[in-house]
């Protein structure tokens, strides 16, 4: 088949929207993908079209995404269209790799270590001061200190900010950030916004290296374009340079990360910075039942999408005394709906808040209906797994003569995995490895050791055949044959501290992101014993 013929039919397998902007091969491109629109589809051809007119050499793609998950599923659609060579990665391990790779050329030592978990140094620095901390207060320090850093800020114009909850008083709060970056810099160590930082810097800084990341890499994707934050778009200006061969995807209407720094002015205002922009919108979707979609079109009516699907199913609105009973009567639909036939993991409860699911979690535990709990990093925290990725890690310190498929799965098997044997919750965290292995197709120890760090940064567990318990924001990107969005009650959803116009414009999107991720049936529900959300009586109905 000559290319020609194959591009067509690449091009044929899309809705003439998808098709239009999968053919626009050069840049600058925006696509505004509406949820379930066939986005990934798109960019994924877009990309295998280039790649096969000869407009793109495989090797100089870049494709970036703001998820793991995302990149992996990307990853895997390139590789289904015979675009192997695509570089797909998230900002983050692109940055980590490139950091990595330049330090030792400018030092003559390796790049500092990355530390995962920022709680252990926080605690250290409160200590320091004298501050006894909660959870709560520990969580809510590191929040701000990554705000911080996404939007290229100094600590004094943070503090500055009226509508900031610094968890401290101003002053103190400067004094625990600059504590906390002193005793980063005092142990050698740096956290995921560094690796972000030190690479815009470290390329600006250094004509030479900057030239080699532009040689390599020339044509770039970037998904989920409108939770970007300053620093991402800070680098991936650095990397483009003065070139425009740039294509974005993103949906203004799922902005839902501005308290993490998430800026979706860089998507909207695209054609106004770049005067040559392509803008192509996506709004048909393929997921949801149309009166699903008619109720998403009655939370965001400014973009309204249309359902491609014919079948036909309302969302229900439920109301229940207590959340104990929520919790009981979701349960008990869930089971009947297992008996008849659907699948665990197609089956979603999702909430504003975790605490929320905990009653969910209860009830399921009763019922022996096997459960997942997303975003809450239980599978990171299980003993094997974090003591598979330790001596992983030792490897860098050891000499190696063997593969590394070898070396990792000599680790895993003295772990207790068998590539027979019983295939149960144990087994399956361990053969974790081996598929991250496998998927990634990693050529050294740094890197899959990059890859299994940015996993556990960006919460992509893997997923089993089991109903999926989670919080709004822990679904982004996931989709479901049925789900149940509970706790819709005034303080809850949207949640009490959201004041401002903004806040609120955001709680609303959250809701429209709740919404778009369920296929064919979506039940919401609230407890009497709390006022009933505002967004049911104004987008719904109920009982």
């Amino acid at each position: 088949m000559s290319s020609g013929n194959a591009s067509s039919k690449l091009l044929s397998e899309l809705d003439s929207d998808q098709a239009a902007a999968a053919a626009a091969l050069h840049g600058p491109v925006a696509i505004i993908a509406a949820a379930g629109s066939g986005k990934t589809r798109t960019v994924s051809h877009r990309i295998a079209h280039g790649i096969e007119t000869g407009a793109y050499a495989a090797n100089r793609v870049f494709a970036l995404s703001y998820t793991n998950r995302a990149a992996a599923e990307l990853r895997s659609r390139l590789r289904g269209l015979g675009a192997r060579e695509v570089a797909v990665r998230t900002f983050h391990s692109a940055a980590l790799a490139q950091l990595q790779f330049f330090w030792p050329q400018l030092t003559d030592s390796f790049a500092p270590k990355l530390v995962t978990h920022k709680g252990p140094l926080i605690q250290e620095v409160l200590e320091q001061m004298s501050i006894k901390s909660t959870a709560q207060m520990k969580a809510g320090l590191q929040a701000q200190v990554e705000l911080i850093r996404y939007s290229m800020l100094s600590v004094e114009a943070h503090v500055a900010k009226p509508e900031v909850d610094l968890m401290l008083s101003p002053e103190r709060f400067v004094e625990f950030f600059q504590g906390f970056e002193a005793l980063k810099q005092k142990r050698k160590i740096i956290d995921w916004e560094d690796a972000l930082l030190l690479c815009v810097g470290l390329l600006r800084d250094q004509p030479r290296m900057l030239a080699h990341v532009q040689q390599q890499y020339r044509f770039f994707t970037v998904d989920e374009y409108q939770d970007i934050s300053v620093l991402q778009q800070s680098l991936l200006e650095t990397w483009l340079g003065d070139r425009q061969e740039l294509c974005v995807v993103g949906d203004p209407r799922q902005t839902i990360y501005t308290f993490a720094g998430a800026r979706s002015d860089f998507l909207t205002d695209f054609s106004n910075r770049y005067e040559s922009a392509q803008v192509f919108e996506l709004n048909r979707n393929y997921r949801s039942s149309q009166e699903i979609v008619d109720l998403a079109n009655r939370v965001s009516p400014e973009s309204p999408i249309a359902a491609v699907r014919k079948v036909s199913s309302k969302p229900s609105f439920q109301a229940f005394k207590t959340a104990s009973q929520e919790a009981s009567e979701v349960v008990s639909s869930i089971a009947t709906l297992i008996g008849d036939g659907s699948r665990k993991g197609q089956i979603a409860v999702l909430s504003r808040t975790n605490s929320q699911l905990v009653p969910v979690e209860t009830a399921l535990k009763q019922a022996g209906i096997d459960f997942q709990v997303r975003g809450a990093g239980r599978f990171f925290k299980r003993p094997e797994v974090v003591q598979g990725i330790g001596a992983i890690r030792a490897l860098q310190t050891s000499e190696t003569a063997e593969p590394l498929f070898i070396e990792v799965s000599k680790i895993i098997t003295s772990l207790g995995w068998t590539s027979v044997g019983a295939k149960n919750e144990k087994w399956s965290a361990l053969n974790w490895f081996v598929e991250v292995l496998e998927e990634i197709e990693a050529e050294s120890l740094d890197e899959y050791l990059r890859e299994l760090d940015e996993r556990e940064r960006s919460g992509h567990e893997p997923l089993r055949d089991a109903v999926m318990l989670a919080t709004v924001h822990g679904t982004k990107g996931l989709e479901f044959e049925n789900v149940f969005l509970i706790g819709m009650n005034q303080g809850f959803f949207p949640i009490g501290y959201a004041k401002t116009e903004q806040e609120l414009a955001e709680e609303r999107r959250l809701f429209y992101v709740a919404i778009t991720r369920a296929k064919d049936s979506l039940a919401i529900s609230h407890r009497l014993d709390r006022p009933i959300s505002e967004f049911i009586t104004k987008f719904g109905s109920h009982n």
